[in-house]
C-alpha cells in the first residue's frame, strides 16, 4: 500500500519538473524583448529606451549580434540538461536502462521540445508584443496576425 501511494506521488510531481523546464527555456528565449517590457512596464525606462533596447537586443544592432543566438543556446542546453535530470529521476541512469526506455525518452523529449518551441513562440510573438503595445512600444507592425 506504502508503495502505491509513494509510485502515484512520484508520478504526480513529474510533470511539474517538465514545466519548469519549458517555462525557463523559454523565458531565456525571449530575453531579447522580456527586459524592454519589463523596465516601461516598471517606469525604469522610457518607451523610446524599451523599443531602442529590444532593437539592439532582438536584430543585433551595436554589435549585439551574439546575444539572441547565445540565449537561444542557453535555451536549448537548459532542454536538454532538464530533459537529463528528468530521465536520471526518472530511475534512467545506464545506456542499457537508456535503450530498454528509448521510446518513452525519445517521445518525451520530442514532446518538450515542441512544447518548449510554442510556448517561446506564444510568449515572445504574442504575449510580449501584445503588452509591450500595451505600454506604448512601437511594436504594432510585429503583430503575428497584422502580416
Amino acid at each position: 500500500m506504502e508503495e502505491e501511494v509513494t509510485a502515484s506521488g512520484i508520478e504526480e510531481k513529474q510533470p511539474r519538473k517538465l514545466w519548469k523546464i519549458v517555462a525557463s527555456s523559454s523565458v531565456i528565449a525571449s530575453m531579447c524583448c522580456l527586459p524592454s517590457v519589463v523596465l516601461v512596464m516598471f517606469g525604469i525606462a522610457t518607451v523610446s529606451t524599451g523599443a531602442a533596447l529590444s532593437d539592439t537586443l532582438y536584430w543585433g544592432e551595436d554589435g549585439y549580434s551574439w546575444f539572441r543566438p547565445l540565449m537561444l543556446a542557453i535555451a536549448a542546453i537548459t532542454v536538454c540538461v532538464g530533459l537529463f535530470f528528468y530521465f536520471r529521476s526518472q530511475g534512467i541512469c545506464t545506456i542499457d536502462q537508456a535503450k530498454r526506455e528509448r521510446r518513452k525518452i525519445i517521445n518525451t523529449s520530442i514532446l518538450i521540445i515542441i512544447i518548449s518551441y510554442l510556448s517561446y513562440l506564444l510568449l515572445n510573438y504574442v504575449i510580449l508584443t501584445e503588452i509591450g503595445i500595451l505600454f506604448g512600444l512601437p511594436w504594432e507592425s510585429s503583430r503575428v496576425w497584422n502580416k
